[in-house]
């Protein structure tokens, strides 16, 4: 005799809502005595090698308003393209660089900047060498599910014309909601990196 089947219903997706910056980045959020800094926020320390850049921009939504309270991520391999961490078998990676650092925006502006170097380039999966980059993850009030892009360098053409992930987006038009903007500001390279999460002008973001 078959016997009927008790399956729990799934609960309905909620959003982050204010409890990501608690949990995340708690002294940013007033909630003080949890860590003494929040984790991902330090500045790069000195030791590590590669050219020093700033990394900034702004999160829009679909209207084109700014986001106040988005939640930003980095993740990044060194200045010469390996990646810290236990599954990295090509070297040994710089020891005094994390590859990763986390960031609330700015309140008031919704502005966020991180103080970073330069990586350099890694292997796609089927070895072919990637442009240098900086992988991106943003989550925010109505993001129910971290989204996932990439960040790579306008002074980088050939590597960027080379680069086996760029090449795979279908509507070229598109390209260049990845590519972030070099100036120079005080002698340091700035790349200008606005993501936008949908409408005119959208971020390509990748199922990862």
């Amino acid at each position: 005799m078959v016997q009927p089947l008790t399956r729990l219903k799934e609960s309905p997706s909620q959003t982050g809502g204010p409890y990501v910056h608690i949990g995340a980045v708690p002294n940013f959020a007033g909630v003080t005595g949890v860590y003494p800094h929040d984790l991902g926020s330090l500045p790069v320390p000195p030791e590590v090698a590669g050219e020093r850049i700033v990394v900034t921009g702004r999160v829009f939504d679909g209207g084109g308003t700014p986001l106040r309270d988005a939640l930003v991520e980095i993740w990044q391999a060194d200045a010469d393209g390996l990646y810290p961490g236990r599954g990295e078998h090509r070297g040994a990676a710089d020891p005094n660089f994390t590859g990763w650092a986390r960031q609330a925006v700015d309140g008031e502006t919704g502005v966020y900047r991180f103080e970073t170097i330069k990586p350099g380039s890694a292997p796609y999966v089927d070895g072919r060498p990637m442009a240098p980059h900086i992988t991106v993850w943003i989550v925010a009030r109505g993001v129910n599910i971290g989204l996932h892009t990439r960040l790579y360098f306008s002074d980088e053409e050939a590597a960027n014309a080379a680069d086996p992930l760029l090449a795979r987006i279908e509507h070229r038009v598109r390209v260049p909601t990845l590519i972030a903007q070099r100036s120079d500001e005080d002698g340091v390279a700035t790349y200008r990196f606005d993501i936008r999460l949908q409408g005119e002008g959208e971020t390509v973001f990748f199922d990862i």
